[in-house]
């Protein structure tokens, strides 16, 4: 889930050095202009700011993960792909185990098209070295709940180098030194505008999903690997209320959309990799959606429903659609709502 870098064939740097430096200035963070010159860091910055996840089965001590390796197969038994983990991020580590008596048990899964459970001893072989070495990456993704139960879901911006088009909630990478919660409210923040204080809200962590990209071997080798922290978090006002607020980056978001049961609920009938139907009555034939304007304005559209449930194709070019982490995401949202979702309002 790491945000991409700013294509200059799209964005005039400029217009985004502005953009970004008053959104910097206004929460009184201090913007670097080598973090767009270079195309969305330096090497000195990353690797600063990269938390690694650290894999500890059966109590042994946490060892660092690799890039190649499954941690869900890992942590389970090798071809389920869910495992039952704790979680902690400590000493700037994110530690995940299986051992009993580690805390809350959260669901790690991942898609059983996963690309790191698919290749071949000659396909691992081609992946660069430097890549094999990254190991894997931690992000976290904010399920940001409204007073009339909507979430809020990000298209990515096309340009973005990694996931560009697909529709997810607001989130990226953990910073050294940052909470999970912190690092999520950063990023929602950085994305949307709308900033809310980690002391005065409601937060649990709803799962964990682990993501490769590409997210599927027909589109090429995998040469990113995170674990992604979704964490649910309740507003009191209402989607109305928080759309008023809306600051959106056009560097990373290219339209936003406040998601209801019912819509979750079709979204997540269409899950990849699966051929269940998908649950379609009762629902329009478009959903509303803002579109954000190159300087970061929103405009009111409309977005046919089929792009929302389509599924991930198993070869070509990827589409425009919600991603299967996503869709993970929103089943574990669903489970937590009262009355039944699926029901319509009255």
């Amino acid at each position: 889930m790491g945000r991409g870098s700013v294509h200059k064939g799209f964005y005039s740097p400029e217009v985004t050095l502005s953009w970004r430096a008053k959104r910097e200035a206004n929460s009184g963070r201090r913007f670097d202009s080598r973090v767009l010159a270079s195309g969305g860091c330096t090497c000195a910055m990353e690797k600063v700011r990269r938390i690694l996840v650290f894999v500890g089965k059966d109590g042994a001590a946490p060892q660092r993960a690799h890039f190649l390796q499954s941690l869900t197969g890992c942590l389970g038994n090798g071809a389920d792909d869910e495992v039952e983990v704790s979680c902690s991020l400590e000493r700037n580590r994110f530690l995940l185990q299986n051992f009993q008596n580690r805390g809350p048990r959260l669901l790690l899964k991942r898609p059983a098209f996963c690309p790191i459970t698919h290749l071949s001893v000659t396909e691992a072989a081609a992946i660069p070295l430097d890549v094999q070495q990254r190991g894997v990456d931690v992000g976290v993704a904010i399920l940001l709940q409204t007073a009339n139960q909507r979430v809020l879901l990000t298209r990515r911006a096309k340009q973005l180098r990694i996931f560009p088009n697909v529709w997810v909630p607001p989130g990226g990478h953990v910073e050294q030194d940052e909470t999970l919660l912190e690092a999520g409210l950063r990023e929602l923040e950085e994305e949307t505008g709308l900033k809310l204080d980690p002391q005065q809200v409601s937060s649990e962590v709803l799962g964990l999903w682990e993501s490769v990209f590409p997210a599927m071997l027909s589109r090429g080798l995998p040469h990113r690997h995170h674990v992604v922290v979704f964490i649910l978090v309740h507003s009191p006002l209402t989607h109305l209320e928080l759309q008023s607020s809306l600051s959106v980056c056009p560097a990373e978001v290219s339209a936003c959309l406040w998601a209801e049961p019912r819509v979750a609920g079709a979204v997540v009938s269409s899950m990849d990799g699966e051929d269940g139907e998908v649950r379609l009555d009762g629902l329009p034939s478009s959903v509303s959606v803002s579109q954000v304007t190159a300087d970061g304005g929103l405009t009111e559209s409309s977005l046919p429903f089929t792009t929302l449930v389509g599924r991930a194709p198993a070869s070509g070019p990827d589409v425009e659609r919600v991603s299967t982490g996503t869709k993970f995401a929103l089943e574990l949202w669903l489970r937590r709502l009262t009355p039944d979702p699926l029901t319509p309002d009255l």
